[in-house]
């Protein structure tokens, strides 16, 4: 027997959605949330003039966790923002909240986001980058591994705690892919060889991340 009820979403206009990082990436998310009809609000070490201008509005990183129906992560893994959203940070969100992470796996506390989960603070979660990724989970292909015991099919090294989110209805788990098409990697390719050719000469480099340190 069929039901549609366990599928019930929820509509984009009018919800209110939190963007942490306004760089290239978290601008064009935001216009394209704006014209959905969602209400922008944003945070960052540094405001972008050109988010401004689209009608993003910068709140206190407090006012976002709370305000937001949905979140969406778009800023570098530095220091300052390891571990960005936590238990601290889940326990002022919205009951429920939609998070979103696209940027570095470890802008997320794995372990506070699952126990988030289980007590349904958060709703949804969204991932395309998971914090220990480097150890090859989402580039080497591991499905005929095995750990060697008879009727055995897992591992050692398993990871029981992305393999548990990626069952969940709840939790979408991409490997790290949202860049792979030809025109990104094209993309890639030439600001890496700018960068290059701007430190090798001494200039100022115009896609220098900037530290809290610097916007201060």
């Amino acid at each position: 027997q069929h039901s549609t009820s366990a599928r019930v979403g929820f509509d984009m206009h009018g919800k209110t959605v939190g963007v942490i990082g306004t760089g290239k990436i978290g601008r064009a998310v935001s216009s394209i949330l704006l014209g959905m009809g969602c209400e922008v609000i944003a945070h960052d070490v540094k405001q972008s003039e050109d988010a401004l201008r689209l009608g993003v509005r910068y709140v206190s990183l407090n006012e976002l966790l709370e305000r937001s129906h949905i979140i969406t992560l778009h800023c570098p893994l530095t220091e300052s923002t390891k571990y960005i959203i936590d238990a601290d940070s889940i326990s002022r969100m919205r009951r429920g909240v939609m998070l979103i992470n696209t940027s570095r796996g470890a802008l997320l506390d794995t372990a506070a986001v699952v126990a988030a989960l289980n007590s349904r603070q958060i709703g949804s979660l969204g991932i395309d980058v998971y914090e220990k990724e480097q150890d090859g989970l989402f580039f080497n292909d591991l499905s005929s591994l095995t750990d060697g015991q008879p009727g055995a099919s897992l591992p050692d090294d398993w990871d029981e705690q992305l393999s548990a989110l990626g069952a969940r209805p709840n939790v979408l788990v991409t490997p790290h892919s949202a860049f792979l098409t030809a025109e990104a990697l094209h993309g890639i390719a030439e600001t890496t060889v700018t960068n290059l050719k701007q430190f090798a000469q001494g200039g100022e480099c115009a896609n220098a991340v900037c530290t809290a340190r610097d916007a201060q």
